[in-house]
């Protein structure tokens, strides 16, 4: 009796990856390789924020594992995402895309409206949470899921006219700048223009043209610079063209993560040993916790980690090339983009490459909201592995 054929999956649009999703897990090696490196990633987080916040909560008055408990509870809910998220076949949230952008957007609008400060309050000169009793959410982190699937799913239905800049970005660029300014307004530089770079992305994936990037980065100039122009940017953007200056002003954190790096050597001083989480690093286990894993575990450690990262983001990329159809490409290019993003930037801040922002290490570093959304966005990438269908890549129209 001959063996059953294959389930056929066309060449373009989108297709129902429900057979699939029940023969195996992640469609072959690249979803499980996935899900190894996040269970990975994230245990490590949840130790290595043990070590970078201990100290911070018992000089708060708190138990020395508070923040890892909270982080594990952020945890369990976004891998219940993760395993929703993974299990729905991805073709379904081209119905989701406009209801997760209008409820970001509702959000973003609500946390800086006035009269909203006893549900939205300042903290450190900004409103970018959403406080609901002990429950805090940034509603930042879902409009970068909500820019991802929106951008997936608009692009594929525009593919063949990204040759006009006003018929191809276009549409992009208006709904983009609706959901960029409630963000700038918090204000948020830095997640504006991470969720801009997530969107040039996946479009520039989708076929958009690279002079109409140029174009349009000519016509933001201004607004760019209008924003460093902001007093304790421009002092950040001096710090970094001149590392020495200001070491104990607008420069301390980033000479104080250098210090964290070197004094970590080559195989570290030891888990738990870090110095500079003791009141000299501030938010060791938030925006610089990879300067604390560079003390604690060394070149050795960080090299570990940094290919750690490398090898989900190859992978994420693979499943975008052997995707079945236009969506699936453009989906796993967001969700991995968006972890690749995160990553090296952050690291680039540590190392002092880049101008000091504040970005968290995706899946390491304190942060319940971004965690939720990362894990995520992770689902939506087994997805797209589950539809992957047997054989050579199919051809994308």
């Amino acid at each position: 009796m001959p063996a059953p054929a294959a389930p056929a999956y066309p060449a373009s649009g989108v297709h129902d990856a429900r057979p699939l999703a029940a023969a195996r897990f992640g469609g072959g090696w690249e979803g499980a390789a996935v899900m190894t490196l996040t269970l990975l990633l994230l245990s490590f987080g949840l130790v290595t924020l043990y070590s970078a916040s201990s100290f911070l909560a018992q000089r708060q008055g708190l138990p020395d594992y508070h923040f890892v408990v909270r982080q594990a509870v952020g945890a369990g809910v976004g891998l219940v995402f993760l395993l929703i998220f993974s299990r729905i076949p991805y073709a379904r949230l081209q119905s989701l895309a406009w209801p997760m952008m209008l409820a970001a957007w509702l959000l973003l609008v609500f946390i800086i409206l006035p009269g909203t400060e006893s549900f939205a309050p300042e903290r450190n000169g900004a409103r970018r949470w959403l406080q609901v009793g002990p429950a805090g959410f940034q509603p930042s982190e879902a409009a970068k899921l909500a820019i991802l699937v929106w951008t997936a799913v608009l692009a594929v239905k525009k593919q063949d006219r990204f040759r006009s800049l006003t018929r191809g970005l276009g549409p992009f660029l208006l709904i983009w700048a609706a959901m960029l300014v409630p963000v700038l307004l918090e204000p948020d530089f830095s997640t504006a223009a991470l969720i801009a770079m997530l969107g040039c992305i996946i479009v520039f994936a989708a076929g958009a043209r690279v002079g109409h990037f140029i174009f349009l980065g000519l016509l933001a100039t201004p607004a760019v610079l209008y924003q460093f122009a902001a007093d304790f940017r421009f002092r950040r953007l001096i710090v970094f063209l001149n590392p020495g200056s200001h070491t104990t002003g607008a420069g301390y954190q980033v000479e104080q993560s250098l210090i964290a790096i070197g004094s970590g050597g080559i195989g570290g001083v030891g888990f738990g040993e870090g110095q500079q989480k003791f009141g000299f690093l501030p938010e060791a286990h938030n925006d610089f916790i990879f300067a604390l894993i560079g003390e604690e575990w060394g070149l050795i450690g960080v090299a570990v980690l940094v290919c750690a990262y490398v090898a989900l983001i190859v992978i994420g990329f693979r499943i975008a090339r052997r995707a079945a159809d236009l969506l699936g490409e453009l989906l796993a290019v967001g969700c991995t983009s968006l972890i690749a993003l995160h990553a090296f930037l952050h690291m680039g801040v540590n190392l002092s490459l880049l101008p000091a922002t504040g970005l968290p290490l995706p899946l390491i570093s304190d942060g319940r909201s971004n965690l939720v959304v990362t894990l995520a966005a992770i689902g939506i990438l087994l997805s797209v592995a589950r539809g992957i269908p047997p054989g050579p890549r199919p051809a994308h129209d």
